[in-house]
Parts: C-alpha cells; sequence; structure tokens
C-alpha cells in the first residue's frame, strides 16, 4: 500500500492518448468489495447508467454490459482489488468483456499478489517497488531545483540523507 499504483494507473487513464484509443474508459474503486454481482452493476452503471433497473438479476446484467461493450475497443480500470477469491469469482467477472473489440484492456491494481496470480496475469503484472536511494534523491533535485545546479545550495548536501530517509522510496 501506498507505493503509487492508482496514481500510477490514473497517470494511464487520463493520458491524452489513451482517451483517444478506448472508448469507453471505466473506472472502478473495487476495495474490499467482493460481490462480483454488486461489482458487474457498478460496472454496467458507469458504461450505460440508463440500463441499469433494480430488478435485473446478475445474467440480465451481464448481457446488457456485453451487449453495450460488442466492438469497442474499451478500458476498465479496477482499483484496488482485495477480494477477488478465486478463479471463478474472475472468470464470471470477466464473461461481459469478451464481447469487446480485440486491445481492449482491463488494468487492475491491488496490493496482494495473489489477486494477480487469480487473475492468471503472471505474465502481465508490473510489481512497483520504491526508489533506490539515488532515485529517490535524483527525483527530488529534479522536481526542487528544476534541473538547476544543486551545487550553489552546499548546506542541502548534509540533510541528503534526511531527505531520502523522508521520501522512503516514493
Amino acid at each position: 500500500p501506498g507505493i503509487g499504483k492508482t496514481t500510477l494507473a490514473q497517470l494511464i487513464y487520463r493520458d491524452d492518448e489513451i482517451v483517444k484509443h478506448f472508448e469507453p474508459r471505466v473506472w472502478v474503486c473495487v476495495s474490499d468489495e467482493s460481490d462480483v454481482e454488486k461489482l458487474t452493476k457498478i460496472i454496467l452503471n458507469a458504461v450505460s447508467p440508463d440500463e441499469i433497473r433494480d430488478g435485473d438479476d446478475f445474467n440480465q446484467v451481464q448481457l446488457k454490459l456485453s451487449k453495450i461493450l460488442v466492438g469497442k475497443r474499451f478500458l476498465l480500470v479496477l482499483d484496488d482489488v482485495w477480494n477477488i477469491n478465486n478463479y471463478e469469482q474472475w472468470s464470471h467477472l470477466q464473461t461481459p468483456f469478451k464481447s469487446g473489440a480485440r486491445g481492449s484492456k482491463i488494468v487492475v491494481t491491488t496490493r496482494h499478489t495473489n489477486v494477480a496470480s487469480l487473475m492468471r496475469a503472471d505474465n502481465y503484472h508490473h510489481l512497483l517497488k520504491p526508489l533506490s536511494n539515488d532515485d529517490c534523491w535524483n527525483v527530488f533535485v529534479k522536481h526542487a531545483f528544476e534541473n538547476k545546479n544543486i551545487n550553489e545550495h552546499p548546506n542541502l548536501r548534509l540533510l541528503d540523507t534526511r531527505i531520502i530517509e523522508k521520501c522512503s522510496g516514493l
């Protein structure tokens, strides 16, 4: 937690090229929502709010979502997934997305490595790690001094260890 998974996903989601490339784009903050039926309704509501009805059962919601996505290149971000407990749940959740156009993507952020394994994303996952101390310092200098000469501030070099510790690689 706290390494920047959501921030990185947001940067991708909001990128101009991504916006042009995918339609629809849907962002869902999942957190501890593990009910696949509720999650599917949330996604349908985000894609097409007029389609959702109170009495719709899970199959109806999936069919509606599937029909809306037919032939469309979509991007779905499931942010902060905690509790998809088995492959069957994930399989049910992804069923309507199979109707999307080639090149559609589902991006999942999670703090749990077992979620990535469960989703069979072993070849497509990226584990974010803290920056090294050197990289942390370089990022700090770049943003604090806008690439100006840091040598004009010799006292700052005395504080570099404390600054790096405060940043904790983030």
